[in-house]
C-alpha cells in the first residue's frame, strides 16, 4: 500500500492543538470526540498511513491531563443498533471500548446513558456496568431540545442532569457512534461548572469532513458516503466565511445547529471564550498531515465505491432505505467512477459465472458464488463455492497456496477432513449445508498443521492478507465474516443472498 499520510506528525500536531485549546479556559475543556476512538478503519482506508488507533494513542500521550466519559443513547441500546465494521451492538462496543482503554492504561470516569426514558432493554446494560464498579449516569430528554434555549439552560434542562465529577483539565467525551449525546453531555457539564464558579469550555474533535480540504475532495466525499444513512451533506461553513473570510468545510448538522449552540454557550461561557463558527469550535489537524494528495485521493475514491456496495447490501437486508445506496451512487458519479473501478469486482463475477457453467447440472447449491482477492503484488486470486467449500474458503486457500509457492492443484485439506467436518454438521448440527465456511476451514487447517508441512507453510502466509481487497458476488455468510475481519481483509459484496430461504441458522 502506498502511504499518503504521516500519522506521527498528526499525533504531535493534534496533541499540541488540544493542549493549546484547553489553555483558553481557566477551568477545564470538555472535548467531544467525533468518529471512532479505537480501530478507525474508515480513516485508515481513506488516509493510507493513518494509524487506526491514533485517537487512543493521543489520549495515552495526554493521560495525566485527561478524564474520559463515554456517552451512549438509550434508544440505540433498545434498538440493538449495530456498529457495521465489527458486527457489534453499540452496548457491546461500549464495553469493548472500556476494556481496550484499560489495556492502554486509561480508565473511564463514567458512562452516561443519554435520552433515557426507562427503556426496558437498557436495564441489563446498566446492571452489567454498575455491578462491575463502573459509574453510570442517566440523562433524560430535555423538553424543547435543541431549539428552546431558555428550557435547555435552566434547572429543568441541563440542571436536571446528574453532574459528573471529574478531576483533570481535559475531559474527552466519546461514544460508539453518531447521535450518542456527546455534545449535550459536554454542555451540561459546562452549565453545572458555571454554577460552581468554574470557567470551563467546550470544543469538538472531528476527523471528517476535513475543514481545509476542498468541498469536492474525495476524502470529504467519502465522509458523505459513510454517513449516507444520516443524510449528512458537506458544505462551506458560512459562519466561518463571514467571520474569518476563509473557506472551510463542515457538514450540514453542525452548521444548522451552530446558532443554537452559540446561544447556549453565550449563557454558560465567558464572551472571550465564544466561537465564531462550527469550524472555529473544532480542533482538527488531520489535513496538515497528508503527505501525498494523489494517493489519498485514490484511496478515498475506492472507499466511496466500497460504501456503495455496503449500502446496497444494507438495503437488501432491510437495514437501510433505498435513498442510502442512491446517495452513494450519486457520490460515485460525482467522482466519475463505477462498480468496475474496484479491481476485484469483475474477477469475482467472472468466477461465479464459471462456477455456474461448470457445476450447474451437478452441484446442489442455491446460488453460484465467486470471490476475488487482490494481493499486495497486484495478483488477483479467485475462488468459487461448491458442495465442499464456501467461495471465501476457496479463495483464501488459493491465496495462501500462491503466497507459499505451493502447486495450485495441491489440496491443503485432505478429503477425509472435509468429510469429517461435513458429517459433524449434518448429523449433530442438522445442517444440510455441509460446505466448509472459512472459519471451519482455518480451524481444520490449523489442526492438520503439525503433520502437514504444506499446511504449516500456507498458514504462515495468512498475516500477508491483512489490508488486501476482496469482493464477493453474494452477501457473506456469518461463518465467513469473523475470520475475514480478523485477517484484516477489506471486502465488499454484491447484494445477493446465497440462498432463497428467508431463515438461515
Amino acid at each position: 500500500m502506498k502511504i499518503g499520510f504521516d500519522s506521527e506528525k498528526y499525533l504531535k500536531e493534534q496533541s499540541e492543538a488540544i493542549i493549546a485549546r484547553a489553555g483558553k479556559f481557566d477551568g477545564k475543556l470538555y472535548l467531544e470526540f467525533g468518529g471512532k476512538l479505537i480501530c478507525d478503519f474508515h480513516a485508515a482506508r481513506v488516509l493510507p498511513g493513518f494509524d487506526p488507533d491514533a485517537k487512543i494513542k493521543l489520549l495515552q500521550r495526554l493521560k495525566d491531563q485527561v478524564d474520559i466519559i463515554i456517552c451512549i443513547h438509550a434508544g440505540a441500546i433498545e434498538e440493538k443498533k449495530m456498529r457495521a465494521d465489527f458486527g457489534l451492538s453499540y452496548e457491546a462496543d461500549t464495553m469493548r471500548t472500556i476494556d481496550d482503554l484499560r489495556k492502554w492504561g486509561l480508565e473511564v470516569k463514567a458512562v452516561v446513558v443519554t435520552r433515557y426514558c426507562n427503556q426496558p432493554g437498557v436495564r441489563f446494560f446498566l446492571n452489567r456496568l454498575t455491578r462491575q464498579g463502573i459509574k453510570v449516569y442517566l440523562h433524560r430528554p430535555i423538553e424543547g431540545y435543541p431549539t428552546d434555549v431558555n428550557a435547555i439552560v435552566s434547572e429543568h434542562g441541563y440542571g436536571a442532569n446528574e453532574y459528573i465529577e471529574t478531576t483533570r483539565p481535559i475531559v474527552a467525551v466519546i461514544g460508539p457512534g453518531p447521535n450518542s449525546g456527546k455534545m449535550g453531555t459536554c454542555l451540561s457539564q459546562v452549565y453545572h461548572e458555571q454554577l460552581r464558579g468554574i470557567r470551563s469550555g467546550y470544543a469538538k474533535f472531528e476527523t471528517f469532513p476535513v475543514w481545509n480540504l476542498p468541498l469536492d475532495h474525495p476524502v470529504n466525499v467519502a465522509y458523505e458516503a459513510a454517513t449516507a444513512d444520516l443524510a449528512d451533506v458537506n458544505m462551506v461553513d458560512p459562519f466561518h466565511l463571514a467571520a474569518c473570510n476563509e473557506t472551510a468545510i463542515n457538514y450540514n448538522r453542525d452548521v444548522e445547529i451552530f446558532p443554537v449552540v452559540r446561544r447556549i454557550c453565550e449563557r454558560i461561557m465567558a464572551p472571550e471564550q465564544l466561537y465564531v463558527s462550527p469550524t472555529d469550535m473544532g480542533v482538527n489537524r488531520v489535513g496538515f498531515a497528508i503527505t501525498d494528495d494523489a494517493v489519498v485521493r485514490e484511496a478515498a475514491t475506492q472507499e466511496v465505491i466500497r460504501r456503495y456496495f455496503r449500502a446496497c447490501c444494507d438495503y437488501a437486508s432491510g437495514i437501510a432505505e433505498k435513498t442510502v445506496p442512491e446517495r452513494c451512487k450519486l457520490l460515485m458519479d460525482s467522482l466519475g467512477v463505477n462498480e468496475s473501478c474496484r479491481s476485484v469486482v469483475e474477477p469475482a463475477r467472472k468466477a461465479a459465472q464459471e462456477a455456474e457453467k461448470k457445476h450447474k447440472e451437478t452441484d446442489n447449491v442455491n446460488v453460484f458464488c465467486g470471490a476475488a482477492l487482490e494481493l499486495s503484488d497486484g495478483k488477483i486470486i479467485t475462488g468459487k463455492n461448491s458442495q465442499l467449500l464456501h467461495a471465501a474458503t476457496s479463495c483464501v486457500l488459493n491465496a495462501i497456496k500462491y503466497l507459499a509457492d505451493l502447486p495450485d492443484d495441491l489440496h491443503l485439506l485432505p478429503q477425509l477432513v472435509i468429510d469429517s467436518v461435513g458429517k459433524l454438521k449434518q448429523q449433530l448440527y442438522q445442517d444440510q449445508r455441509i460446505s466448509l465456511t472459512l472459519n471451519e476451514a482455518l480451524i481444520a487447517l490449523s489442526v492438520s498443521e503439525p503433520s502437514n508441512p504444506a499446511a504449516q507453510l500456507a498458514m504462515s502466509k495468512l498475516p500477508l492478507l491483512k489490508g488486501c481487497q476482496m469482493h464477493f458476488t453474494h452477501i457473506v455468510p456469518e461463518g465467513d465474516l469473523a475470520p475475514l475481519r480478523k485477517l484484516g481483509i477489506t471486502f465488499t459484496c454484491d447484494p445477493v443472498y446465497t440462498s432463497k430461504n428467508l431463515f438461515m441458522e
